[in-house]
């Protein structure tokens, strides 16, 4: 799954009026190219263990910013603690260039080496998301085309609640939320193709695949993290 011709569409590669095309014989290349990124997102990147890994990291890091905005103490590099006390926004990234260079030296040795930390922290919400992400013990998910019902998700937070966890925190442990992709967007990510009477086509007109044009729509399902 997800193979891709990338060195011939690289060899491809041309300029026309100061545009960046591909030259039409590449045309075949393309269409994999489109049609590997739609499964490759669905089935890798959008994948369920991995979306729940992710959420599980950002709520660890937002209950962490929380804390630390508060003022708890917490282990952390001095670079990660930089980010953690502090609120920066664009404008402070534009005043001091400086904080791109300390943003860019965060990895995830950072942050696995502090989660490993907190994993014994006081905060109970911190510790618990520690330990599960630690333990690969993560959220359940559950995916679909529609958006949840609101008994659904009172049903898994009064199951969640039955485990320990305190109603004021919930969020943390169940929510919702959407995942959306279109593996070729004409307006955003425009590909021209070249032909020998110096034509433009977009891809999607170009190709012979019929439904490179509806691959170019966006679709958007709903999921729903939860614990037990």
């Amino acid at each position: 799954e997800g193979v891709v011709g990338f060195d011939r569409i690289i060899s491809m590669l041309n300029v026309y009026d100061d545009d960046l095309v591909v030259d039409a014989k590449a045309i075949y290349s393309l269409e994999k190219f489109i049609v590997a990124r739609r499964i490759m997102y669905w089935q890798v990147y959008l994948h369920k263990t991995a979306l729940a890994a992710e959420h599980l990291l950002v709520h660890i890091l937002k209950r962490a910013k929380e804390l630390a905005l508060e003022g708890k103490e917490l282990f952390g590099t001095p670079v990660l603690k930089e980010f953690l006390y502090n609120k920066y926004d664009k404008k402070a990234f534009e005043k001091q260039p400086d904080l791109l260079d300390k943003f860019a030296l965060l990895d995830d040795y950072d942050l696995t080496a502090s989660i490993k930390v907190w994993m014994n922290h006081e905060d109970k919400v911190l510790s618990e998301l520690c330990k599960r992400l630690i333990n690969r013990r993560l959220y359940k998910i559950l995916i679909q085309e529609k958006p949840f019902s609101t008994n659904e998700i009172k049903k898994h937070q009064a199951q969640a609640i039955k485990t320990g966890i305190d109603k004021k925190h919930i969020d943390y442990f169940v929510f919702t939320g959407n995942i959306q992709n279109n593996a070729y967007n004409p307006k955003k990510d425009k590909i021209n193709m070249l032909f020998k009477n110096d034509d433009i086509k977009d891809v999607a007109e170009a190709a012979d695949l019929l439904n490179i044009s509806a691959l170019s729509e966006q679709v958007k399902k709903y999921f729903l993290c939860y614990v037990e």
